[in-house]
């Protein structure tokens, strides 16, 4: 797969600077949604780039340090755990993606995002953009969102959330519905990290 081509094609039709956008954490019970924007130097080779969900855990650590030394710019935001109840998945998403747009050093003249989506009903990419289904398996900029999205994701829950709440054993399941997270869920009730709003199969399950 050449991961330089959907870029070729824009720096073809007049789009100078481009960067990639991902979000992760949209599925999980707990914690914020993550994205992250990347601007990387043109046809830059980075060994072992994709998709950060085909990728092991040691796999894209390493990668993330990589990406932050060789970008040009990137950023990387979140929407918390109350605000999704708030305002919804779809638009906590828009609005992280759009706020790394926002966060880079460097503003992009195209913003490749990964998906179908680019608005919610109160939040939307406003950047100049274009959507790329399945954009993290194709795209180098996004595939490299993806990874710094992912991994400052899992290391925030499974560092400041774990510590925090300690009972919840967030390290091990980094928010997502499995089984011990339920289990935790059935023994503690929600925590102030939690998603009420996911919560719904549980509280069935509780009833």
């Amino acid at each position: 797969m050449d991961l330089w081509r959907i870029e070729r094609e824009q720096w073809n039709n007049g789009a100078e600077t481009i960067c990639g956008v991902d979000e992760a954490g949209a599925g999980p019970l707990a914690g914020p949604v993550y994205a992250a924007a990347v601007i990387l130097p043109r046809e830059l080779e980075i060994p072992g780039l994709n998709d950060s969900k085909k990728l092991t855990e040691k796999k894209r650590e390493a990668l993330f340090d990589v990406i932050l030394e060789q970008a040009e710019a990137y950023s990387i935001a979140r929407v918390e755990a109350a605000e999704i109840d708030e305002i919804d998945i779809l638009n906590a998403r828009m609005k992280a993606m759009q706020l790394a747009i926002d966060g880079l050093s460097i503003q992009p003249d195209l913003a490749l995002i990964d998906g179908n989506r680019d608005h919610g009903s109160r939040c939307a990419i406003t950047a100049p953009h274009m959507t790329v289904i399945g954009g993290d398996g194709k795209s180098a900029s996004i595939a490299a969102a993806s990874i710094l999205a992912k991994v400052a994701r899992d290391r925030y829950v499974s560092g400041e959330l774990d510590a925090l709440y300690p009972q919840y054993k967030f390290a091990k399941h980094k928010g997502y519905g499995t089984k011990l997270h339920y289990e935790m869920l059935d023994q503690f009730g929600p925590s102030p990290a939690h998603r009420v709003s996911f919560l719904k199969k549980w509280e069935q399950r509780a009833k």
